[in-house]
């Protein structure tokens, strides 16, 4: 999915009236599975559209990006093998991604 239709969704989904978070991976390293730019657009009920994982970590982004939707609060998650989430999550292709979700608030 582009960019612009991720923009295009988070906009009308924003017209409907739900509160938003959008999630962007921001670094990895080693055998990452979305690459660095990849983004996940999630209301406040947890619908969801896009991806930072191919499914790895969606699950607990997903549940952060409700609570950031909730407190306003930007956050920087971090997932990789050695982390005793990540397994649970699914992460173990080996690398480690950052992501960074943020309340979806358009200038």
């Amino acid at each position: 999915m582009s960019a612009d239709d991720m923009l295009t969704t988070a906009l009308a989904w924003q017209g409907e009236g739900r509160k938003l978070a959008i999630a962007t991976v921001v670094q990895t390293w080693g055998s990452a599975p979305q690459p660095t730019g990849s983004q996940l657009v999630i209301d406040s009920e947890g619908n969801f559209l896009g991806s930072v994982s191919g499914g790895c970590v969606e699950g607990d982004v997903i549940t952060e990006a409700v609570d950031i939707i909730a407190s306003g609060k930007p956050k920087l998650l971090e997932f990789g093998v050695q982390d005793e989430t990540a397994w649970r999550a699914g992460l173990a292709c080996g690398g480690r991604i950052r992501i960074f979700v943020e309340p979806f608030e358009p200038a």
